[in-house]
């Protein structure tokens, strides 16, 4: 076995003292999958990650890598591999010259907003503040202001790598520029570590606002068919979620605690807060705003303020199962049918979330890169609770609902939050057919002895 000595950073093997605490933590769920790595290192540096692969090559080992630990199905926990945590990555540095800045994939969202803050600069960092970069952006990245800006992965100027042969590379646009097209969309089935990336940066909008309408569920297809029109004719820095809510308790700072609930909610990422409340009116005026239980008018906002929001939707300690729908359908269609199974939802905390185009698809932003958007709408369904009596209660209506969403199942997923454990096509339905045949000769030819493991299946 590999000695602690030969790696700076911590080495615990299954049965060690803190091993335990560091498989769960290797998870933000508080749902914990029932998978046990032979061991779990935390390299301290690049040299400790090519120690470690050596170590998993000699004895046989396979290799899965976590940085945040968001991924629903638990994807880096695998029975009897090396668990590699790369939580001690959180270097971050900003070059405000060039607008750039080069970040460790434990770097998280909010550690980004603060870094980027005091140059007046910004980056589509994820919804959840917690969320690190190398996950997130390894799957192509959702992110706040994605519909102007790109996925996040389209922001993403090199990476750094260690590879399964234990070699340290960049990779770039000009430079093993078919594992830095892997890199970008690939998830957790990337046959590398990622130990730093290279970001490139934008200018902080000046004036962010958000605004929000919430009305009875029963009024879904009325408000789902307006607010999808409204969305796609606001100019592309203005953000747009539909969110179904099967208590209105669910929503942060809602009075009422009961009646499930559709919320529209639209932010502008603007350059003067006159342009922001222009691109929020038609929002605003809404035809049938009368019906409304509640509403926000228009208000500044920040990124740490919207991540804050974000964070009370999605609190740690709970136990979450998540998956996700790309489809050629019209969001009206789709969430009238989830209204109903989240009207039945087991538990009040469960919710959809539905952005209207949330990622921009303008061809420069989505050139070079394995992640593509798979439908003309998207939603996510999120199953949140708290006893574990309800496990199966709540994994089962999650199933449930996304069969109802998607009765071929054939329809489009996001690796980044998709449920890789429904089913055995569930990672490959995350790519066009031509990236997923790319992606399984990319995964040949650089990890020929296949040492990463690849996408969680069933």
């Amino acid at each position: 076995m590999m000695s602690e000595g030969a790696v700076e950073g911590t080495l615990l093997r299954r049965g060690d003292p803190g091993y335990e605490y560091a498989r769960t933590g290797a998870v933000w769920n508080g749902l914990k999958p029932g998978r046990f790595p032979a061991a779990v290192v935390r390299p301290a540096s690049e040299a400790d990650v090519s120690h470690a692969l050596a170590h998993a090559r000699s004895h046989g080992l396979r290799v899965s890598t976590v940085s945040g630990g968001h991924n629903w199905s638990g994807s880096p926990l695998r029975d009897g591999g090396l668990l590699m945590d790369l939580s001690r990555f959180t270097q971050c540095r900003v070059d405000p010259g060039p607008a750039t800045a080069t970040v460790g994939p434990a770097a998280t969202g909010r550690d980004l907003v603060a870094a980027l803050g005091p140059h007046g600069l910004a980056f589509p960092v994820g919804h959840c503040p917690s969320v690190a970069v190398g996950g997130y952006l390894l799957s192509g990245g959702l992110g706040w202001n994605s519909r102007a800006w790109g996925a996040a992965c389209a922001d993403v100027q090199e990476i750094r790598a260690v590879t399964a042969d234990g070699r340290t590379v960049n990779c770039s646009g000009t430079e093993n520029s078919d594992l830095f097209w892997a890199a970008r969309g690939a998830g957790p089935g990337f046959f590398a570590v990622v130990t730093r990336f290279r970001l490139r940066l934008h200018a902080r909008p000046a004036s962010i606002m958000t605004t929000s309408l919430a009305f009875p569920l029963s009024d879904t297809g009325r408000v789902t068919c307006w607010a999808e029109r409204i969305a796609r004719e606001l100019p592309p820095n203005v953000e747009t979620s539909l969110v179904l809510l099967a208590s209105a308790g669910a929503a942060p700072g809602a009075p009422d605690p009961s009646g499930a609930r559709i919320v529209v909610g639209a932010t502008a990422f603007a350059a003067a807060p006159e342009a922001a409340l222009d691109s929020l009116a038609p929002v605003v005026g809404c035809p049938f705003v009368t019906s409304a239980v509640s509403r926000q008018p228009p208000e500044p906002t920040s990124f740490a303020a919207l991540h804050a929001g974000a964070a009370a939707l999605w609190p740690p300690g709970h136990r979450y199962a998540a998956d996700t729908l790309w489809s050629a359908e019209t969001y009206e269609n789709r969430l009238t049918r989830a209204a109903d199974a989240i009207a039945h939802a087991p538990s009040g905390r469960s919710l959809v979330l539905a952005p209207v185009q949330p990622v921009s698809e303008e061809p420069a932003l989505l050139r070079g890169m394995a992640f593509a958007p798979l439908g003309e709408s998207y939603h996510v369904c999120y199953a949140v609770w708290d006893d574990p009596a309800e496990d199966e209660a709540n994994t089962r209506w999650l199933r449930e609902a996304m069969a109802t969403a998607d009765p071929s199942g054939r329809g489009g997923r996001y690796v980044a939050e998709a449920d890789l454990e429904a089913g055995p096509d569930a990672a490959r339905l995350s790519y066009s057919p031509a990236a997923w045949d790319r992606l399984r000769e990319l995964k040949a030819r650089w990890d020929p002895e296949n040492l990463f493991h690849s996408y969680l299946a069933p």
